[in-house]
């Protein structure tokens, strides 16, 4: 047999490096060394040894804070969505604090948009709520979610800094919940969510669209949810012999999902 081809030397330093960082050799918050260093020690040249960060970077290994260094990233929260749950039902579970930070909730008429989700007419009275989500006191995600009046009226008095929309609506409403449809794609940070989750502007943000139905398959809640890239994953397992729908580029409502430039990701009521 042939003798396998080495990998080149950037992936060699890669692969070196990123097995450091997982088995905690360099922890979280670590300053890595520098270029020359690890030229040194791998003996190769400063743009071999850039090329392999940058390969880190892009992984969410390890981050750069022009002129102090290169220093290794905590690890991301996630939450599996294999479940339906609100993200304070799904985080607290796994030990962290969630609070949230109330940007506004409000009744105000539904845009046209908002009013197909729920399956509303054009004007009607929606209550709106925007949050920011804090995990461990660091922001993580905006949430921007749509309620009808009718059942969202419970929502204007409740205590939303510390308690999930969804249980809410099953403990104070009396809604039972059925399921969800969502949509995942990728943004890049305008204003409102460099300000709100203190990023840079144009940071990469995983958006989730998110409508859910009630137990008769009405639907009850329309949101969309925004999470800093480098902070949070959506994990999901995915059995072969399942039968799955087709792939489908429509909104979770069915209905063509709106194309807007990415700086203009979030929807007006």
């Amino acid at each position: 047999m042939p003798a396998p081809i080495p990998l080149p030397l950037y992936t060699q330093i890669k692969d070196a490096l990123r097995a450091s960082i997982l088995d905690g050799t360099y922890p979280p918050h670590h300053q890595m060394p520098s270029e020359s260093e690890l030229g040194e020690r791998f003996r190769a040249s400063r743009i071999t040894v850039r090329q392999a960060l940058g390969d880190l970077q892009k992984e969410g290994l390890i981050f750069k804070i022009h002129g102090k260094g290169t220093f290794v990233s905590k690890p991301r929260a996630f939450q599996n969505v294999t479940s339906l749950q609100g993200f304070a039902e799904a985080m607290s579970s796994m030990g962290y604090e969630i609070l949230n930070q109330i940007r506004n909730c409000k009744c105000v008429p539904a845009s046209r948009h908002v009013a197909t989700q729920l399956r509303l007419r054009e004007g009607d009275p929606v209550v709106e709520i925007r949050r920011v989500r804090l995990l461990n006191r660091e922001p993580v995600s905006l949430e921007l979610t749509w309620v009808s009046e009718a059942v969202g009226r419970r929502l204007l008095t409740a205590d939303l800094a510390t308690r999930d929309i969804f249980l809410i609506l099953e403990n104070d409403c009396g809604v039972k919940l059925g399921h969800a449809d969502l949509s995942v794609d990728a943004i890049l940070a305008d204003d409102e969510l460099t300000q709100a989750l203190r990023i840079e502007e144009g940071a990469p943000v995983l958006r989730i669209e998110r409508l859910t139905h009630d137990a008769q398959g009405t639907p009850i809640d329309y949101e969309f949810l925004y999470f800093r890239g480098d902070a949070f994953q959506y994990r999901l397992r995915a059995d072969r012999h399942k039968t799955a729908p087709a792939a489908s580029v429509t909104s979770p409502a069915g209905h063509a999902r709106p194309r807007k430039p990415a700086s203009k990701g979030k929807p007006s009521a």
